[in-house]
């Protein structure tokens, strides 16, 4: 691996490798505690065996060098010392028994053959974390936690609450699957569509965190996206009958389609309304336009919520131009999912489209009682809502405060930059 100084750096500096030990523990670490948790079974276990292999990497990658592939590394340090426990563990149960008999193996046993069973770990980690012995929160909080790489705070800022609160729920959730002895397997039939609900709810909000990064310095993190999409698009094939499932992947693959063109050369983002739609990957959105299709033809009722946001999704991509998106049918589209799933984000999304449809000044009407919403009150996008509303309304003054407002509330560098830029362009 390239040991080059960072320019600028004095020359015989050496990098310090930690950030490439964070970084790469941070993108394998979801597929580091899927694998092992298949060998001890239990996700907690999992989970600080990963960071087992987090410690090796920070002792001997310093000394030896970054290799040439190191979420292969990571993976190969915590599976064997999760074969170890479980020999170990194999030990002591032999000591114990009053007739001792040999074992010959220390893999689990296998799983009964399913037709719809598949050998996927990342998908089985979900559907073991999204258990029904867990609340609604504490699913989420853990998934996002295991699967999503996400931080305590990361998690707490997505759910609007309190970091303690967050914490407390993961060390129970983990707890929890242990002591009930939870199976680590996709389930079959009703058992799994009972834990649907919580699966993609998890999947969609690890790819919104991939989408528009939380915190750190990039504004994308595109493999938790490809994760997301992937496992939405194996669910699609595992449950053909679900609108909501084909509503997910279609939502993703529109959103997915936008990657390229969502940032600059340096990494810097690009707004929607700047964005070369020429980047646009028109096999994704191709792909997102059929699933929806599925999601309608398979629908009994009324649309669910991810059907609402594929639906918007799909008058962003049937755009050529930003001029010519339907903003009136986004509005109504956000009017109704408003409706079925109210939320103060979704009203603040809502009042977005609303802006483009009807003009600022009503957009401000559905804005400003959200500042009083507790939940918002750290929440760096409403004082950018609201910033850019005054500015279109030419109070400079106001739109500058809540920009800067915003940028203070915001913990990803890039978004950090463009929101003091758009405070900068407020200036008198």
């Amino acid at each position: 691996m390239s040991t080059q100084p960072p320019a600028g750096a004095s020359a015989g500096a050496e990098p310090d490798p930690r950030h490439a030990i964070e970084t790469v523990f941070r993108l394998e670490s979801p597929r580091v505690i899927a694998g092992v948790t298949r060998i001890v079974r239990d996700v907690g276990i999992a989970e600080e065996l990963a960071q087992d292999a987090l410690v090796a990497a920070l002792e001997q990658w310093p000394r030896d060098g970054v290799p040439d592939n190191p979420g292969a590394w990571l993976m190969a340090t915590a599976r064997h010392r999760a074969v170890d426990l479980v020999r170990r563990r194999e030990n002591y149960a032999r000591k114990l028994a009053e007739i001792g008999r040999s074992t010959e193996t220390t893999a689990p046993p296998e799983e009964p053959a399913d037709p719809d069973d598949i050998d996927d770990d990342l998908l089985r980690l979900v559907f073991t974390t999204c258990h029904p012995v867990l609340s609604p929160e504490a699913r989420t909080a853990l998934t996002l936690r295991l699967l999503g790489g996400l931080s305590t705070a990361e998690i707490a800022r997505a759910f609007l609450v309190a970091e303690p609160t967050i914490a407390q729920r993961i060390v129970r959730a983990k707890r929890t699957l242990a002591t009930k002895n939870i199976a680590f397997e996709v389930p079959y039939g009703p058992d799994r569509e009972a834990r649907l609900g919580s699966v993609l709810d998890v999947i969609y909000l690890i790819h919104n965190e991939g989408y528009a990064a939380t915190a750190g310095d990039d504004w994308l993190r595109p493999s938790l996206c490809e994760d997301a999409l992937r496992l939405a698009r194996v669910l699609s094939g595992l449950m053909p009958k679900e609108p909501e499932v084909h509503a997910l992947t279609s939502l993703l693959e529109f959103q997915s389609s936008r990657t390229a063109a969502r940032t600059g050369p340096d990494g810097a983002p690009v707004l929607l309304r700047d964005q070369n739609r020429r980047r646009w990957n028109r096999m994704l959105i191709a792909r997102g336009i059929r699933a929806l299709a599925r999601a309608d033809a398979t629908a009994a009722g009324a649309p669910g919520p991810y059907a609402l946001q594929a639906a918007i999704a799909a008058c962003h991509a049937h755009a050529y131009t930003y001029e010519e998106t339907d903003w009136t049918a986004i509005a109504t589209l956000y009017g109704l999912l408003a409706a079925r799933s109210p939320s103060p984000v979704v009203e603040l999304n809502r009042a977005v489209a609303v802006s483009m449809a009807e003009g600022p000044a009503a957009a401000l009407e559905i804005v400003d009682p959200l500042t009083a919403e507790s939940a918002l009150r750290d929440y760096h996008l409403l004082p950018s809502v609201r910033g850019d509303l005054l500015a279109r309304l030419g109070r400079t003054a106001e739109a500058r405060t809540e920009f800067e407002r915003a940028a203070g509330l915001a913990r990803n560098e890039r978004e950090r930059e463009l929101l003091l830029a758009r405070a900068r362009e407020c200036a008198p």
